[in-house]
């Protein structure tokens, strides 16, 4: 199964974007899903709901720092390739979504802490599914090719 078809999976049995894109790419750096999916948590919703940077985006960048991140403080240039490569992809995702900002995405702002349920209502009228699809799938071909 592609990562994409997973992350979107994951999204539509309950996890929230962020989690999503995460876990699907746990098992390529030996990170647990149940151990993805609670560093992921506090990223739905535009980070807490306050309707932010995307989930799914937020996702993308999880994943690439762990594959280029450092944690030597004194590497600029590492810390710079992480940065352009995270701006590449948010290029990427704003050309095929239209933002990388969940308001602008979803149409709507804050709107209380509480998840909504997940009814066939709240996946009718959020594209998120879509969403986390194509974060997972540039994602995945982004990996790829480099």
């Amino acid at each position: 199964m592609r990562k994409s078809e997973r992350a979107k999976e994951l999204f539509l049995s309950g996890y929230n974007c962020s989690q999503a894109v995460f876990a699907a790419f746990s098992d390529e750096f030996s990170i647990d899903e149940k151990q993805a999916f609670i560093m992921a948590s506090g990223f739905g919703g535009g980070m807490g709901r306050l309707r932010e940077v995307c989930g799914a985006f937020s996702g993308i960048v999880m994943v690439l720092s762990l594959k280029y991140g450092d944690y030597e403080v004194s590497d600029h240039a590492k810390k710079a390739e992480l940065y352009a490569r995270i701006q590449e992809l948010a290029a990427a995702y704003e050309r095929e979504n239209g933002s990388v900002i969940c308001k602008e995405l979803l149409g709507q702002g804050k709107n209380g802490s509480v998840p909504e349920a997940r009814t066939q209502q709240y996946y009718k009228k959020r594209p998120c599914a879509e969403l986390v699809e194509s974060a997972a799938r540039l994602l995945e071909e982004y990996l790829a090719s480099h």
